[in-house]
């Protein structure tokens, strides 16, 4: 239940089209539902503006189907992230309805069609075809949230007119979203070219001296240019939540 929900139900009760025993009913949705194996925020949309997302990476597939089906009656859209191949054919036995993609490793379920919230354009500029899965992991998350989004893919410093190419759109985007394996260096060079915030997502992608992402992480860390900061290394859903929040602001 999210802010927008509460006050449709207090407006209801001041017109008196709901009485406020059903509407006292309704709040008790506000509470933590202990699974057992999961106690489920669902205050958490009212409280930060964006409701609890399920993480699959190390929960069974019978796990995600309890959370999914508690937060599925009290969200407009549930996320659920990092499903591999296995469990997500299990879930969508069980729920066709969920938009899987299996890129980014996603399930998405929506009450109807989600809406944009956002000021602007995020846009997921990704260095090359091999950092796509955590690319999709933020475009995905992003739309979720409530962004109109937009890719721009093989993008890399190693071939930059390519990205030149893209200035344009690199101008009309409100927050931009850049992922980069190897020595990390296209959120800088995006930071110079625009006055948009870029938010920096290395990836484990690279030969040994990258030592699993470290490289571009500490590149990045590094930037010279202005206005980038970094999240974690294959952390394609944290720069997707960041990034709303500041479209939401723009």
């Amino acid at each position: 239940m999210d802010r927008s929900r509460i006050m449709k139900i207090l407006e209801e009760v001041k017109a008196g089209i709901l009485e406020p025993g059903e509407a006292a009913r309704l709040f008790e949705d506000l509470q933590t539902e202990d699974l057992g194996y999961a106690s489920v925020d669902h205050h958490r949309a009212l409280r930060i503006g964006f409701p609890e997302v399920i993480f699959g990476q190390g929960k069974s597939a019978e796990q995600i189907i309890g959370i999914f089906r508690s937060l599925q009656k009290r969200q407009e859209t549930v996320l659920i992230t990092r499903v591999d191949g296995e469990k997500a054919e299990i879930l969508l036995k069980k729920f066709p309805e969920l938009d899987h993609n299996p890129v980014a490793r996603t399930l998405v379920w929506s009450r109807g069609e989600m809406k944009i919230q956002g000021a602007g354009t995020v846009l997921v500029a990704v260095a090359g075809t091999s950092d796509l899965p955590v690319a999709e992991e933020a475009a995905v998350t992003a739309r979720a949230l409530g962004n109109q989004v937009e890719r721009l893919y093989d993008v890399g410093v190693a071939s930059i007119h390519r990205l030149l190419m893209n200035n344009d759109k690199l101008r009309a985007a409100s927050v931009i979203i850049a992922v980069a394996g190897m020595e990390g260096a296209l959120p800088s060079v995006i930071g110079g070219l625009v006055d948009r915030p870029v938010i920096a997502v290395p990836t484990s992608v690279g030969y040994g001296a990258s030592f699993g992402g470290i490289a571009a992480l500490l590149g990045m860390l590094n930037s010279c240019a202005p206005g980038v900061v970094v999240v974690n290394i294959d952390n394609g859903f944290g720069a997707a939540y960041a990034a709303t929040i500041m479209n939401r602001a723009s």
